[in-house]
């Protein structure tokens, strides 16, 4: 810290009785003497106390005199939940019950403001090594709604309110596999009955159901005319969209300047529903032989195809497990919510696939290098090296004495015990030759176990 003349910043908040706030009081003046910047924090009734026992005028507090002198001792107050006329040593139990709710939640309020304010706090880059059942991960590897600042969008309202749900359920099933993340997996297990039963694409079950929302463009005679492994696909899901034209612009560019045969799914409102005309004038002439734009496809069909050598994905988890199972590796270009957590999982834990950028600066030069380096032979022999070595691990996992099918089947037991415990009569569950996933209301399914 010294090398950037920053000061370290303490907040203090007392238990809001004499004889804890004395103390904090006197450490809050030893911190700020020896270069601390502090932020105090009373209850609206301890201050109120203050201010009415000591005679104080409007706008001064026990610090005024303090930063005076040059001390860096900043001053806040909060509601505790109850009205000033609230006698809480009379009502002592229901006090100390607000303390533990109301107030946490508003000391936490202003705790998030003062670090929304800091623009070093926002910017941090440190390891994050203390969540359960994770490796050390950088903050920008988290899924963007932790690394957002504004935490107030319904997105994040939404996601918060799920966190909440999933503590209350019975069982939480994973499309994971528990050799790919046995550590996030226990660690999951010890808080509720957990169980990895992935990965969930089309052999999951004997039957084909046709799910798609838009008409699939069939490409395979375009894919049969090259020669194998020479094709990129590029994808950015069902719901992604790109920051701006710029960004489809640099990619457009990019992949005419690789020289890579390509097959691109571009949906109409991938830049937003309002804009439609987003291409480079000019890029669909010139892509001619070499390129193969559509607005949707059978996914799973198209990197079957021999002729794909790779996959440009924004790192939407049901991409990541169709490319391992097609033995694809990915370039990883993340857009939001758990897909950055998912391109450090392709990219540094299983060594599959490499990053595209890190989002700040898309440009032609880079997207055009990546491509040829995950398209040329030894790099690609490389990856696919390491993709196989992980679709291994979910082939194994789907056997009968497979790890997902086992889960499977302590997950049916599961259901079974719980609705025992309702229905209070044993509980019978028609095996129909696994053909169809049976999930009963209540059971959370969580889309990936970080």
């Amino acid at each position: 810290m010294a090398g950037t003349h920053r000061r370290p910043h303490a907040i203090m908040i007392p238990y809001p009785y004499q004889g804890h706030i004395n103390p904090f009081v006197y450490l809050a003046m030893k911190l700020a003497s020896h270069g601390f910047t502090i932020t105090f924090l009373n209850t609206q009734s301890v201050h109120y106390r203050i201010s009415r026992a000591q005679l104080r005028a409007n706008g001064t507090d026990i610090f005024t005199k303090a930063r005076e002198s040059g001390l860096d001792i900043r001053y806040a107050t909060v509601s505790d939940g109850f009205p000033l006329s609230f006698d809480r040593s009379l009502n002592h139990d229901q006090f100390v019950e607000g303390l533990l709710h109301v107030f946490s939640a508003h000391v936490d309020e202003l705790v998030a403001d003062l670090c929304k304010s800091d623009p070093h706090l926002q910017n941090r880059k440190d390891m994050i090594d203390y969540i359960p059942g994770v490796e050390a991960i950088k903050p920008t590897d988290l899924m963007s709604y932790l690394q957002a600042a504004d935490t107030g969008t319904v997105v994040h309202r939404v996601i918060y309110r799920a966190f909440e749900d999933i503590k209350k359920a019975d069982i939480i099933i994973c499309n994971t596999v528990q050799e790919l993340e046995s550590q996030t997996l226990s660690a999951l297990r010890k808080k509720q009955p957990t169980y990895a039963i992935g990965p969930i694409v089309s052999s999951f079950t004997s039957q084909s159901v046709s799910t798609s929302l838009w008409c699939e463009s069939d490409c395979t005679q375009w894919l049969n005319s090259k020669p194998d492994g020479s094709v990129l696909y590029v994808s950015f899901g069902s719901h992604a969209h790109t920051t701006s034209r710029q960004d489809i612009w640099e990619i457009a560019n990019g992949l005419l300047a690789s020289g890579v045969n390509f097959l691109w799914v571009v949906r109409p409102d991938i830049v937003s529903p309002d804009e439609s005309d987003f291409l480079p004038t000019g890029f669909v002439n010139a892509m001619k032989g070499k390129g193969l734009i559509i607005q949707w496809c059978s996914q799973i069909k198209v990197i079957s195809h021999r002729a794909i050598g790779g996959f440009l994905s924004h790192c939407g988890w049901n991409s990541v497990l169709e490319s391992i199972w097609c033995g694809i590796p990915l370039i990883c270009f993340p857009l939001f919510t758990d897909q950055f957590t998912n391109r450090k999982l392709v990219v540094n834990d299983w060594r599959i696939g490499i990053n595209l950028c890190d989002r700040e600066t898309i440009t032609r030069e880079e997207v055009a290098e990546k491509i040829r380096y995950l398209m040329s032979r030894k790099s690609s022999e490389e990856l696919r090296s390491a993709v196989m070595n992980v679709r291994r691990t979910l082939k194994k996992a789907l056997p009968s004495d497979g790890s997902s099918e086992r889960n499977f089947s302590l997950f049916i037991e599961e259901i079974k015990v719980q609705m025992k415990k309702e229905c209070g009569a044993s509980v019978e569950i028609p095996d129909q030759s696994a053909n169809h996933v049976w999930v009963p209301n209540g059971v959370n399914l969580c889309q990936q176990a970080i």
